[in-house]
């Protein structure tokens, strides 16, 4: 019998509210049925199956990583997949609260439409971002709300979904106004050193369920990214005619600064804490942005253009 192609099967059970786990038998039979010999492993954080240990010790023996979870399962997942020396194609089965990632590639949320993309959909190229050597794949954050993902309760998410991130971004409204540093954006045309409450580089149409850019097709895969800051205020009423200028999806007002770059470095007087897809992505005086472009093949819903 001539050996089938390896598709390596990855679920994070804990995402969501635990739908992860009831899709697995309904992949495991849509990947024999397309000629794949299914490989399954849960990932358990602290043990030798997680994503990255996973996917190391199947490098070059599989030609597509499916992985069901949420954004932070697949920030995981690509992390691994771009240090890897033969990069497999990416599935995706987003079951996260929000899903961000998923919704800006066209990757159906429902359990059929996203379990037939993960095997018939259109192989799609994107960009990958990384931060001092560690990959993201659409947004990494620092200051007023960017630790909102991580800090949420599990058990909020599950219950809530979207709802508990709002919830928690409402009780760190008042704090964040005492946010600042001092920073210097250096970019490959331009340099800008001001007092930032927030700042964010984006490779994708919403963050946080939000389409901060008013854009309805931005572009995945022009080697670019939007860097958005804000600059401080003390101001109450400033800070939320700069939340409504965000929410209206136009981020028109004169503390909110755009750029588009491929490359940026972001120096601090003190440590910064970064957010990297939702996840803690550590504490640094120097961020070393740089974008990655077509690195992950990933299969979509998007039609071709």
């Amino acid at each position: 019998m001539k050996k089938k192609p390896g598709a390596l099967i990855l679920f994070n059970e804990k995402s969501g509210i635990g739908k992860a786990s009831t899709v697995i038998l309904a992949v495991i039979r849509k990947a024999a049925a397309k000629g794949y010999e299914p490989i399954v492993y849960p990932i358990v954080p602290g043990t030798d199956l997680t994503s990255e240990k996973l996917v190391e010790l199947y490098d070059g023996k599989v030609e597509l990583v499916l992985v069901s979870g949420g954004d932070g399962t697949m920030n995981h997942l690509v992390d691994a997949v771009m240090r890897m020396k033969h990069k497999p194609r990416i599935a995706y089965l987003p079951t996260g609260s929000t899903n961000d990632f998923a919704r800006g590639l066209g990757i159906p949320l429902t359990k059929p439409k996203g379990i037939e993309t993960a095997f018939g959909g259109r192989v799609f190229n994107y960009d990958v971002g990384s931060m001092n050597g560690r990959f993201f794949n659409y947004v990494a954050a620092f200051g007023a709300f960017s630790n909102v993902s991580y800090e949420t309760k599990t058990s909020w998410k599950n219950v809530l979904g979207y709802a508990a991130y709002v919830l928690t971004a409402a009780g760190n409204f008042v704090p964040a106004m005492k946010y600042s540093q001092h920073l210097r954006v250096i970019t490959e045309s331009s340099e800008t050193d001001g007092n930032f409450v927030f700042g964010a580089l984006c490779n994708a149409v919403t963050v946080g369920g939000l389409n901060i850019f008013g854009k309805s097709d931005v572009k995945l895969n022009d080697g670019k990214m939007e860097l958005l800051m804000i600059y401080e205020t003390k101001n109450l009423v400033e800070l939320q005619a700069i939340a409504a200028a965000l929410l209206s999806g136009k981020a028109d007002h004169p503390n909110i600064s755009i750029w588009q770059v491929d490359k940026v470095r972001i120096e601090s007087d003190n440590p910064v804490s970064w957010s990297l897809d939702g996840e803690f992505g550590g504490e640094t005086n120097v961020a070393e942005f740089e974008v990655h472009k077509n690195a992950i093949s990933i299969m979509t819903g998007r039609k071709k253009r």
